[in-house]
């Protein structure tokens, strides 16, 4: 960044905003005071900036504080009605939205079929879906701050295009901006995985990691990073193909045109295939190779314990790489049951380096259809909250 924006004037009153709105929403309550000291700034530009913030509606005063002599102090708190947003997750075949405020609180939900796959059906009913939720809601237009999208395949999130989709067959679609044209707000679109994953970082209050990585299981297997606090995306959204890692140069034949690719040993359609195999060729689904498993048929056992053990090892793999503190698994196939997960854990203590694995927690976080709005709902709310250095890189970005 040159110079030149380092030093004006605008851009570090923009700085000391985002501290200060941060700092808001990281103490829930908080006087100016504390606010000064938290931050190092002087109780003027406190005063001054927090006042701007109370007349944009982002942050409103309330009851007062406790008293340590004097007038007891006036405490701040994030305005969760000082904006709404949307969030969409675009599936083959249909999207889910909800709207939210900017403590993630679903205001309406609303789920609309897509005709086909073309790209101008796509934006037609998205632009429906999103004017349902907000007349459903009751929130006035102007004051939705902006919509999140969620989708499968490589996005560029910096450019607002979707590099590649496996569902739709989309490649270089500007997504984005037709959206945005079609709208009139701002449109923020990323991988699907990525936004879940931001979701666990500016959503869930009780994540207070920064170093992290979600893993999703069911029709595919995504993964999201998040390192020092901030999302890892890849020179160009390509990031967290975790599913297209190879596992097997010999195994069966994968949508990516691969063979043995992790997606293609463990995701559900690949569990379903294994289980006619080994079960019988008469089942239906997963739900039922689960059924079968939890009531202990040995085969249908052994079909989830094996993909366990080969994602168990991938799990390790990334610890070896990326030591994080924390692995979440999340998405559909959270439902597996014990005979998965078991394996997994197994596998994951097997397979990683001693001394890695002490202080690396896995979590499984149950899974419902709404976290994948919430998930593209917090791409908003990661922007409303993100410093303007960064939203200065990705402008300096957009523009290459």
């Amino acid at each position: 960044m040159s110079s030149i924006l380092l030093g004006n004037r605008d851009l570090i009153r923009s700085i000391n905003r985002s501290i200060l709105l941060n700092a808001i929403k990281t103490q829930g309550e908080v006087s100016r005071a504390a606010l000064a000291h938290l931050t190092g700034l002087s109780p003027a530009t406190v005063t001054a900036i927090t006042g701007q913030l109370i007349q944009e509606g982002l942050v409103f005063e309330k009851a007062t504080g406790d008293s340590t002599g004097g007038r007891p102090p006036i405490m701040l708190a994030l305005n969760p009605r000082g904006g709404f947003v949307i969030g969409i997750k675009l599936m083959e075949g249909h999207a889910i939205g909800a709207l939210t405020d900017l403590n993630a609180a679903i205001l309406a939900k609303d789920t609309i079929d897509l005709a086909d796959k073309q790209v101008e059906t796509s934006v037609e009913m998205l632009s429906i879906l999103i004017n349902r939720l907000v007349q459903s809601s009751g929130v006035r237009k102007k004051q939705l701050l902006g919509v999140g999208i969620g989708l499968a395949g490589v996005v560029d999130f910096t450019h607002g295009i979707v590099r590649q989709n496996p569902f739709f067959g989309w490649r270089n679609i500007p997504l984005g901006d037709l959206l945005e044209t079609r709208l009139r707000v701002p449109v923020f679109i990323d991988n699907d995985v990525n936004t879940l994953t931001l979701s666990e970082k500016w959503i869930n209050r009780s994540q207070p990691e920064d170093n992290f990585i979600v893993i999703t299981v069911g029709r595919g297997i995504g993964m999201g990073i998040i390192i020092n606090g901030q999302i890892y995306r890849g020179k160009a959204g390509g990031a967290g193909e975790l599913g297209h890692t190879i596992v097997d140069a010999n195994g069966p034949l994968c949508d990516c045109g691969r063979h043995g690719c992790l997606e293609s040993l463990v995701s559900d359609r690949a569990l379903v295939a294994q289980a006619r195999q080994v079960v019988g060729p008469d089942i239906a689904d997963l739900d039922e190779v689960i059924r079968l498993a939890t009531a202990g048929q040995a085969e249908a056992v052994g079909v989830l314990a094996r993909a366990g053990v080969l994602l168990g090892r991938q799990i390790a793999n990334l610890v070896n790489v990326f030591d994080p503190k924390l692995i979440i698994i999340s998405g559909e196939g959270t439902r597996m049951g014990e005979a998965f997960f078991a394996a997994v854990r197994t596998a994951f203590h097997d397979c990683v380096m001693p001394g890695l694995a002490e202080d690396t927690e896995i979590r499984v976080n149950s899974w419902g259809d709404d976290i994948w709005a919430l998930g593209a709902a917090s791409l908003v709310i990661a922007e409303i909250f993100k410093s303007p250095i960064q939203k200065e890189e990705r402008l300096d970005q957009a523009r290459k």
